[in-house]
């Protein structure tokens, strides 16, 4: 996941975002890259164009920074598209050679609603969460910063009701379309404990909760917005509706 989060920048908006291979359908072997992030960070932009941080392996142990243009609008229309009920967007994307060589996830990582109930994944349930919080990177080579939390909301289930839940870690902008995922060892669920490990991709941070309170005076109004150190999700299943509203990945 580290390698697969990105930086989305441009004029007037920085969020974050990650990579996934869209596989062709007759070919597994092969794969599209697909840009997964929350949708008011593509629709701030005010150009056509962003710019991608990701990074190379050139060894074991060394890295470059890639600091990758992308086109978002063509004419005004915007090239990414759009989930119809929740703040989520996809587009295929081109990214410079060496880049995810090795290492592109795909989609079959996206955790479902028949997954969460089978890991019985609730209230309290560990995540972590890879973003850019004010555009910040942990280093001089663009990597994401790590938080971690824990799920807040009660139920998850199901998704298409619930739309989002809530994930207790501390949010600012630009964590915006940063993806939120389990890794798990040796989970217990289903009554017994499991030798191994379950991993996948939950969602995506959509928004920032806040508690805003309005005080009225003779000549002037003020409001106060408290942040509650709680991120608004998008689950994955969304995710998944939405990949299937793009066009066949093997049409260039």
């Amino acid at each position: 996941m580290m390698e697969s989060t990105c930086k989305i920048a441009g004029r007037n908006s920085v969020g974050s975002g990650f990579i996934l291979g869209r596989a062709f359908p007759n070919d597994s072997g092969r794969a599209r890259y697909t840009l997964i992030t929350a949708q008011h960070v593509l629709a701030g932009i005010q150009d056509e164009n962003a710019v991608l941080t990701l990074r190379r392996r050139k060894s074991a142990d060394q890295w470059e920074r890639v600091d990758a243009p992308i086109r978002i609008r063509d004419a005004g229309e915007d090239l990414w598209i759009k989930h119809a009920d929740v703040d989520l967007a996809a587009m295929y994307v081109a990214l410079p050679d060496g880049v995810l060589k090795d290492s592109l996830l795909p989609t079959t990582l996206l955790l479902t609603d028949d997954a969460l109930r089978e890991f019985e994944i609730g209230p309290g349930a560990e995540l972590l969460c890879l973003g850019y919080p004010l555009g910040a990177e942990a280093n001089t080579l663009g990597f994401p910063i790590l938080r971690s939390g824990k799920v807040a909301s009660f139920p998850l289930l199901p998704t298409k009701e619930m739309k989002t839940f809530l994930f207790d870690f501390q949010v600012f902008k630009g964590n915006s379309g940063g993806p939120v995922y389990l890794y798990h060892t040796n989970p217990f669920y289903g009554g017994t404990t499991h030798i191994g490990s379950i991993q996948g991709i939950i969602g995506v941070v959509s928004n920032e909760q806040n508690v805003t309170q309005k005080t009225e005076m003779l000549f002037e109004s003020r409001e106060i917005r408290t942040p509650l150190s709680l991120g608004g999700v998008i689950p994955s299943s969304f995710i998944c509706e939405l990949l299937e509203k793009l066009p066949d990945p093997s049409i260039p």
